[in-house]
């Protein structure tokens, strides 16, 4: 059975997936949700671009050489760029909540306020437990929570993710992307770019936006979150040749259609105009 590895969000840990992690063993998925350098176990650790690489392909070797990668946020970014220097490691890739190019200008503004809350006297934990409060619902909060939150570690996610060209990562490799983004993600700006740049080699790469989900799609819809990983799954076994595959689902569930999939009425129907 093809294995999942599972990367998390920057100041979270592995324990961020504790509900995909109990579907895929349900079934009958193997997988595995490494901390990144600086996050959870690791914390302490500096982050770095090649360290997190460097964690995805010893992640990947450990559960037998080739997966379906999956990651959230920090997580998509690094999934999008182990995918471009490792693509023999990389059966399918879910890359979510990443969909604006890293490099953003807004990136330098978002660096200088992260060096500035990692100066406060907290490290600014009560700002993120007030944010943490407003976004999730309480048991994604624990889930959260679990493993520790890296207060220290923004500045050096926000210097080094913006080393990644995204879309010439998404331009580097053919294995199967699925690009997942929450209706109200602030980073699903550039979702249709990152879309062209993955196809351009070819590769089946689709989009799935989950309805009223914000930026944690994962925690926000579990349940939908989840049906696209199974989707994933499936579809990546299919490209390999271990199962006739289905398509990617629509919102219900369904195959509809060789398309990306969004699942918002209003774009499906911009889509689908002549």
């Amino acid at each position: 059975m093809l294995p999942v590895v599972l990367l998390h969000g920057s100041r979270t840990s592995r324990t961020m997936w504790r509900r995909q992690l109990a579907t895929l063993a349900a079934a009958g998925i193997p997988a595995v949700a490494p901390d990144l350098p600086g996050h959870g176990a690791r914390r302490g650790t500096r982050f770095t671009l090649d360290g997190a690489i460097a964690t995805v392909r010893d992640a990947v070797d450990d559960v037998g050489g080739r997966a379906l990668v999956v990651g959230l946020s920090l997580g998509g970014y690094v999934g999008i760029e182990h995918r471009a220097r490792h693509p023999e490691q990389v059966a399918g890739l879910v890359a979510a909540s990443c969909s604006t190019d890293p490099a953003s200008p807004l990136r330098a503004g978002w660096l200088v306020l992260a060096r500035r809350i990692e100066r406060w006297g907290d490290s600014g934990a009560h700002l993120n437990d007030t944010f943490v409060r407003a976004l999730v619902d309480p048991e994604s909060a624990v889930d959260l929570a679990a493993g520790g939150f890296a207060l220290d570690v923004m500045g050096d996610v926000l210097e080094e993710v913006g080393r990644i060209d995204v879309r010439e990562a998404l331009r580097r490799a053919d294995s199967p992307v699925l690009l997942v983004n929450g209706q109200w993600d602030h980073f699903r700006g550039q979702e249709r770019s990152l879309l062209a740049a993955a196809r351009s080699t070819g590769a089946d790469a689709r989009l799935v936006v989950v309805p009223r989900a914000k930026h944690l799609v994962s925690l926000d819809a579990p349940v939908a979150f989840s049906r696209v990983l199974l989707e994933a799954h499936a579809a990546a076994r299919s490209a390999l040749g271990e199962v006739p595959g289905p398509d990617t689902a629509d919102e219900g569930g369904r195959v509809r259609d060789h398309d990306d999939v969004v699942a918002q009425p209003r774009e499906r129907r911009r889509a689908q105009a002549p």
